[in-house]
């Protein structure tokens, strides 16, 4: 449930930005949390989402959308993890495929988050809140691997640091449609909500972060390339995204592909294969590699 409001920008705020503009506006509201709903596309000038740094016009007429602060109570449960490395200050598990990394609405049981407050206890860093605990970067519900997560707030705090400055090194596997002739390419093209569809991502919008995929033929096959893929950048469905736009997107993808999906595949064959970051605490390099998912393994025997 959320709540709608609406008003119209007077002249003396003229070309104010919009994020400051707000909290003026709406002193209940912090100026950080009205940057998150301009960031979750919750604001809305003359019917369009904009960014924190645009500047408002006299008559602008402002819309947005504030979530009912529910928190539901989230449940530790006794759902075997994949630990591929563990210590006081960070786990990495192997995620598996069809599992919800967090909770949200529909999806309060069963997920990540569920099990790690059951496997860690109270050993969960609390940045981002009851519904994230721990959680400092995700990755789908059908994408398997590797994936971090934080016990306490300065782990979570360096870690997230990193991912902001794009040092670590995440490695992902993934088989895609057509034969890609080239050994090896990158894809430097922004990626943003889609003008149309506001559930999906796409590249090349106005809108959109710069967004840089590196990939590597690992093997063709008569109508698939098996592929790694270094992320420069970390955003929303990248590689899915990127690889679509360059005409290879990925085999089973449901959102990004217009093939039909064969082997009963469920979810795009997209694995995130090796992720190296340097420990918040000892300042040591860590890499770790989790292994391919039995599916996975399975359709490169078959090719």
């Amino acid at each position: 449930m959320t709540d709608m409001f609406r008003f119209q920008i007077a002249e003396e705020l003229d070309e104010e930005r919009i994020d400051k503009c707000m909290s003026l506006l709406v002193d209940s509201l912090s100026r950080s949390y009205i940057q998150k709903l301009i960031k979750e596309d919750s604001v809305l000038v003359n019917g369009v989402p904009v960014k924190a740094s645009y500047r408002v016009r006299t008559d602008d007429d402002i819309t947005f959308y504030l979530p009912k602060a529910i928190e539901p109570d989230i449940q530790p449960e006794n759902i075997p993890l994949d630990i591929l490395y563990e210590d006081a200050d960070v786990i990495v598990v192997n995620k598996p495929k069809d599992m919800v990394v967090h909770p949200a609405a529909g999806h309060y049981s069963g997920t990540l988050v569920n099990a790690l407050m059951y496997h860690c206890g109270k050993e969960l860093s609390g940045i981002n809140g009851v519904m994230r605990p721990g959680i400092v970067h995700r990755i789908d519900k059908d994408t398997t691997g590797s994936l971090i997560i934080c016990k306490n707030d300065k782990a979570h705090g360096a870690i997230a640091e990193q991912l902001k400055e794009h040092s670590i090194h995440r490695k992902y596997l993934a088989i895609c449609h057509g034969v890609i002739t080239q050994e090896e390419g990158t894809v430097d093209n922004p990626i943003g909500r889609h003008p149309a569809d506001r559930k999906k991502m796409a590249a090349g919008v106005t809108n959109g972060k710069r967004a840089v995929t590196h990939y590597k033929v690992l093997k063709r096959f008569q109508k698939y390339t098996y592929i790694e893929c270094v992320l420069e950048t970390g955003r929303t469905h990248q590689i899915r995204v990127h690889m679509a736009s360059i005409g290879h997107p990925i085999l089973g993808d449901e959102v990004y592909s217009t093939h039909s999906i064969p082997y009963k595949l469920k979810g795009q064959t997209l694995h995130a294969y090796e992720l190296g970051f340097q420990h918040p605490t000892t300042g040591e390099y860590v890499e770790l590699k989790a292994p391919l998912p039995e599916y996975f393994e399975h359709l490169l025997q078959i090719f």
